[in-house]
């Protein structure tokens, strides 16, 4: 219990104040607990960083394991799936940023490399290449639209991670970015 509240704090901490700004001082302090104690989950802050990329890793890397029935309904149902999550847990809008962050120079090296690892965009392109061929995906570059489905998820992830009363789209306004234009 005690290492979850940890890794929740210190999780909304490096996203407000960065990774190079949160001392471990100031995640004791927020938690009321000595930093001998904090040592005793986490040696370092790089640590405590690092198993907040690795559990990033395991949601972003999940989504990939997701069931579907057609490369259309992938998407629609990992956009539930986050959005929904989101909605009533909404730290999973602070890993996004986290992850985000954790791409960029400045952080450990090794931390880094390790968070650039994510690549939605590539593997997605993949499943758009396949809807396009059944005829679910608009025409287009896939990669190009495949960036434009996930940073749109991105930003606003990041937006309810910084204004969690604002109301979350609904899945299905998202999926037009990619979704075939019906004609009638």
């Amino acid at each position: 219990m005690r290492q979850k509240q940890i890794m929740f704090k210190a999780l909304e901490l490096f996203v407000t104040k960065g990774f190079a700004e949160t001392r471990i001082t100031d995640i004791a302090e927020a938690l009321d607990i000595s930093v001998g104690l904090l040592f005793h989950y986490y040696e370092s802050k790089e640590k405590l960083y690092l198993e907040l990329v690795k559990m990033g890793l395991e949601g972003a890397n999940g989504s990939e394991k997701t069931p579907f029935d057609d490369p259309l309904s992938y998407f629609g149902n990992v956009l539930d799936g986050l959005l929904s999550t989101a909605s009533e847990q909404p730290w999973i809008c602070m890993m996004f940023v986290l992850m985000a962050q954790a791409q960029k120079p400045g952080i450990p090296e090794e931390i880094r490399q390790l968070a650039l690892t994510v690549d939605q965009i590539s593997f997605s392109a993949g499943l758009i290449e396949q809807g396009q061929k059944l005829g679910s995906i608009r025409e287009g570059d896939p990669l190009a639209l495949s960036n434009a489905f996930w940073c749109s998820v991105q930003g606003i992830m990041e937006y309810h991670a910084a204004m969690p009363e604002m109301p979350l789209p609904k899945t299905e306004w998202i999926l037009d970015i990619i979704r075939k234009e019906r004609t009638i």
